[in-house]
């Protein structure tokens, strides 16, 4: 299996991207120019460009071992996850909790507990795996948890198609039923040994993001700062700066 890998910039600091499910190394592609030194983004595997991976084998240990590997190549001493992501990067902590210098967590969606419901999760795979790929992403998009948030913010639609355009239906099926029932770490405690300095992006009112976990993580984590936005839309219209504090921060 081959990891689909993309760099951008030079010099230090080292920053791997892990993106969310679903999604790819485009995710946050629009603005890692923003953000100094060298932004080494990669898609998940059966993720983008991706290899495929034998079903079975899209668990959050997986994962961490797909950041860990593109970490260790690329010399990466920064991470930034958003929700699944987050939750690969907190797997390889709770390994190796002095793997980074500075940790991002944008939208963590999870800790030691699976998804309490996974329903919604189930009925994109099905779409991928019972329709061509065209049908099923149009169908995806369309939904109505979707349109809401595409009505308020136009932008989103064109945003999450993009996003949506290399996806690898049978890679995205099998990591979206296997990871959404697995755990980000077996035992939050661990991350208790994680001393890195930890930015915390959460926002109230996100129900597959929990503003909670990020209050928890606040709590275990020794050098962590949480910023709590109250929806989706201030997290829009709060995107220059955060973009900034990130950049800032993952400088030191």
């Amino acid at each position: 299996m081959t990891l689909h890998v993309e760099v951008d910039g030079v010099g230090e600091p080292v920053t791997v991207l892990a993106h969310g499910l679903t999604n790819s190394c485009l995710e946050l592609a629009a603005f890692t120019p923003m953000v100094p030194g060298t932004k080494v983004r990669f898609c998940f595997r059966g993720h983008g460009h991706s290899g495929l991976a034998p079903a079975g084998s899209y668990r959050f240990a997986d994962l961490a071992r797909d950041v860990e590997a593109v970490a260790d190549a690329y010399g990466a001493t920064r991470a930034i996850g958003t929700s699944m992501g987050a939750g690969a990067i907190m797997h390889l902590l709770g390994r190796r909790p002095d793997r980074f210098e500075r940790i991002v967590f944008l939208l963590p969606a999870g800790l030691d507990r699976p998804i309490a419901d996974p329903s919604a999760f189930d009925r994109t795979a099905e779409l991928l795996e019972s329709l061509e790929p065209e049908e099923a992403i149009q169908r995806i998009l369309a939904e109505a948890e979707r349109s809401g948030a595409y009505d308020r913010n136009p932008w989103l639609r064109g945003f999450a198609a993009m996003l949506w355009q290399d996806a690898n239906p049978i890679g995205v099926a099998r990591a979206i039923r296997e990871v959404v029932r697995d755990r980000a770490i077996a035992d939050r405690d661990l991350l208790r040994a994680v001393t890195a300095p930890t930015l915390l992006i959460c926002q109230r009112g996100d129900p597959i993001h929990p503003v909670e976990v990020g209050r928890i993580l606040a709590e275990l984590l020794p050098a962590a700062e949480l910023i709590e936005l109250g929806s989706t839309d201030e997290l829009f219209a709060e995107i220059p700066r955060l973009v900034e504090r990130v950049a800032s921060f993952l400088v030191g």
